[in-house]
């Protein structure tokens, strides 16, 4: 009698899936390979400055330094601090416009 052939083992469902792409992985993929996603970036980057989004962050890392003593901050303590009122501070018209373009591109990109 011969021996069994030795085949790869049948993928589980589960592995399948876990292989298949996200819908939000497929988009960022796309915003990346076009470009779009430094274009979004830089558009973010402009309208918090102009709103003084960026100057209250800065303003409330200088409080939370003061307060705690500026040697004894590290970057992980502001960061921590400081990023559930950055997101809670961002204007939403600010949100709004972000939202549109990539709408806006999703359609022009067909997805």
């Amino acid at each position: 009698m011969r021996g069994s052939i030795n085949r790869p083992p049948t993928p589980d469902a589960e592995e399948d899936q876990e292989q298949e792409l996200t819908l939000r992985e497929i988009i960022n993929i796309k915003l990346i390979e076009s470009g779009e996603k430094e274009r979004l970036k830089e558009l973010l980057r402009e309208r918090l400055i102009e709103c003084g989004w960026k100057d209250e962050m800065n303003a409330l890392c200088r409080a939370f330094a003061r307060k705690k003593g500026r040697n004894n901050v590290t970057v992980d303590d502001l960061v921590h601090v400081i990023t559930p009122k950055g997101r809670a501070s961002v204007p939403d018209s600010v949100k709004a416009e972000l939202l549109q373009r990539i709408r806006t591109f999703l359609v022009s990109a067909a997805l």
